[in-house]
């Protein structure tokens, strides 16, 4: 009995040993373990600034006026009225990005790009790519809209503030 006593006692004692272990985790994970996933907080794509990125697509460049074109803006505010609202509302996040202060964060060809070629963008431009996850998969229809159109929608974007 004592023999059997003594050794369940050195079992006890080597299994409390074996188990226990310093404080200090290791900074490797072991086989079988998962190393600790990092995560950044990344910026929303639609709230990143890139000026620098023109997109892809047939505008290569803009020049805009030191004022705005009333005339064109409110021809740009027809042409997003009757063929953007489905999807975008002025000034807030809908099923797309609100364009109001789009102009600080995106450059104006690539807003012109994105109107007119929105198909190439989503497959080639990595701002465009982040952004169709940012809204659920939902990718911008495109309208068909002249280069005209797209420039007086421009134009508009710039009167929202």
């Amino acid at each position: 009995m004592k023999k059997s006593l003594k050794f369940l006692t050195m079992i006890a004692i080597a299994t409390l040993v074996s188990c226990g272990g310093d404080d200090k985790k290791k900074e490797e994970p072991g086989y079988g373990k998962k190393a600790p996933v990092k995560t950044e907080k990344k910026e929303p794509a639609s709230k990143r600034v890139e000026l620098s990125n023109k997109g892809v697509g047939p505008i290569t460049s803009v020049t805009l006026a030191a004022e705005v074109d009333q005339e064109m803006a409110k021809h740009g505010m027809d042409v997003y009225t009757k063929m953007c609202t489905a999807c975008h509302k002025a000034d807030k996040k809908f099923i797309g990005p609100a364009p109001t202060g789009i102009l600080s964060r995106r450059s104006p060809e690539w807003v012109m790009n994105m109107i007119l070629n929105p198909e190439e963008m989503i497959k080639q431009d990595p701002l465009a790519k982040d952004l169709l996850l940012e809204f659920n998969g939902a990718p911008m229809a495109n309208q068909g809209l002249s280069e005209e159109d797209a420039r007086a929608i421009l134009e508009y974007f710039r009167t929202l503030k």
